[in-house]
């Protein structure tokens, strides 16, 4: 059968930006510092990525001094950061049960008490579910494509359906992360593509709405937007591996 992601390996330089993405992120696993101590650099890495998340989807990302998070928008981006370890054998095996506890995680402060009950399911939009479906089945082994492709098709895809309707952003940039940790792009979640997207968000919404559209060089762009972010993602874990091994 044809894979379904193959074709996006033969866009202008999404093969070549895909190697340097691997590359970069492996470079970081070979990191001294992450080589015994990687838990405590991925334990930062997540919080990092945790805050970079949250403000993309306009909350406050700073951690106040006694650890108390107020912002709703915070408080969900951090439990999902949390659940991320906990959640990786679910998100391989069942990636919509995964796709409703992150959202059950990130939304639980965004919607009033009458409305928890909703909370994880998706909307009934037309289309919604079967778009679902399709990813879930990428996920769970109907493509061979490279982790950083299929990362950022996940990415794309969530990010375009909004299947949640609320929190929807966190809930695919951490359905990215789990993509990267899976395929063995990011094994441990040393990296933090968040920040590049963080720092240039106007350019990270308008090749989100290039993938939208469906056309070979807007999913090309997002691609290899996503792409430059693993590296930049990467530079971020070295500075936090350099930071631990000082």
């Amino acid at each position: 059968m044809t894979d379904p992601l193959g074709p996006l390996l033969e866009l202008p330089g999404v093969a070549e930006a895909v190697q340097a993405a691997r590359d970069n992120v492996q470079s970081v696993h070979r990191h001294p510092a992450n080589r015994r101590g990687w838990p405590t650099t991925a334990a930062e890495a997540s919080v990092r990525a945790a805050r970079s998340s949250a403000y993309l989807d306009g909350g406050n990302p700073e951690i106040p001094d006694d650890g108390e998070v107020v912002d709703p928008i915070l408080a969900g981006a951090l439990r999902v950061a949390e659940a991320i370890g906990p959640l990786l054998p679910v998100w391989q095996r069942a990636p919509l049960q995964a796709l409703a506890r992150l959202h059950l995680l990130a939304a639980a402060d965004l919607v009033d008490a009458a409305e928890h009950d909703r909370l994880g399911r998706p909307r009934s939009a037309r289309g919604v579910s079967g778009r679902l479906d399709l990813l879930a089945n990428l996920v769970t082994g109907a493509t061979s494509a490279p982790g950083p492709v299929l990362a950022a098709v996940v990415h794309g895809e969530l990010l375009t359906l909004a299947p949640f309707g609320v929190a929807d952003g966190v809930v695919a940039r951490a359905a990215a992360r789990l993509t990267m940790i899976g395929t063995g792009l990011d094994p441990k979640g040393l990296t933090v593509p968040e920040v590049a997207f963080l720092r240039r968000p106007e350019r990270y919404r308008e090749a989100a709405d290039g993938f939208a559209s469906g056309q070979p060089e807007g999913v090309r762009d997002w691609v290899l937007l996503c792409c430059d972010a693993f590296e930049v993602g990467a530079r971020e874990a070295t500075s936090i591996a350099d930071s631990a091994n000082a």
